[in-house]
């Protein structure tokens, strides 16, 4: 069934004009606000394909409403929309930005923070921000993603690439230094304490963990999701921390699992849809060919009933 939806969710159709159903709503996520997904945005999860911002931000708010002490009393995973659109207006980690010409406010982004703002959502969402030990905060620049690990109690970061075991460039340290000032004016605007106070703020310095990743580069938005799931921050010790690393076919039926994970989710809209159109789907091919990492689905694998 998991597949099935895969297939469903990530399969584009194309009429006869050349149009194609990329823009069309598949999953509406009632949790913080409405957060609508589209099938160009599952469309990502398809084999050799960079994933999409979207479906990072989905998974955040799906694994924040699990029911496990985990994610209810200790992590809070901030989706990276504004963060994104923020690096977006400071392409280098500028602190002023070159569009603007003005510093990041967290204002300047309403569209961007329903998820912790104390006025406008549920007291429940920002308690977890507020009040989580750590927070996951996915990043991604240039293509590339890589994961924040914030320790809210000891306010120390630390950086999660599955490419990098250090900062590869200086470009990189400043964007690093500008994104840490981005979490702590949004720890700082939702009602807490910033993570620096005064100019240092702008000054912190976060260590880099040595940690096994990703092997071909679509996957390094797979590995950020997936450990958002399973890592403790606890275990992280002298910047390191013991992993056994995936096997690639593992990695590549992850894609699956995402795509079923939002789809099916009970905080889909969609969901009894996305469960019912799926099931109508007769594969005429063996199931295991989603497993492999060359897996390409067009029109003549599938059957609908």
């Amino acid at each position: 069934m998991k597949q099935k939806c895969y297939i469903w969710g990530t399969r584009l159709k194309e009429d006869a004009d050349g149009n194609t159903n990329e823009y069309e709503e598949m999953c509406t996520l009632i949790g913080q606000g409405e957060y609508i997904l589209m099938r160009m945005h599952l469309v990502s999860l398809q084999a050799k394909s960079d994933i999409e911002s979207q479906i990072v931000s989905a998974i955040c708010i799906v694994l924040n409403q699990k029911n496990e002490k985990r994610f209810q009393e200790q992590i809070y995973c901030l989706p990276p929309d504004i963060v994104c659109m923020a690096l977006s207006d400071h392409p280098k980690g500028e602190f002023v930005s070159p569009k603007t010409k003005k510093e990041f406010r967290v204002e300047a982004y309403p569209s961007f923070i329903p998820f912790i703002d104390r006025k406008k959502i549920n007291f429940a969402s920002i308690c977890k921000f507020l009040f989580a030990k750590f927070i996951f905060a996915p990043v991604c620049h240039s293509g590339h993603w890589w994961l924040w690990l914030i320790n809210t109690r000891k306010r120390k970061c630390h950086i999660l690439d599955p490419l990098h075991k250090k900062a590869p460039s200086d470009e990189r340290k400043d964007i690093n230094k500008f994104t840490e000032y981005v979490f702590s004016r949004l720890i700082t605007y939702a009602g807490g304490e910033p993570l620096q106070k005064g100019e240092n703020e702008k000054k912190i310095k976060s260590s880099y963990v040595k940690i096994s990743g990703q092997k071909i580069s679509y996957d390094c938005a797979i590995y950020v999701m997936k450990w958002m799931e399973l890592i403790e921050p606890e275990n992280i010790k002298k910047g390191k921390y013991e992993w056994d690393n995936w096997p690639q076919e593992e990695v590549d039926h992850y894609r699956v699992e995402y795509a079923s994970r939002i789809l099916f989710s009970e905080m889909n809209k969609e969901r009894y849809r996305a469960i019912r159109e799926s099931s109508a789907i007769r594969m005429s091919k063996p199931s295991s060919v989603l497993l492999s990492p060359f897996c390409q689905i067009n029109s003549a694998d599938i059957e609908t009933a």
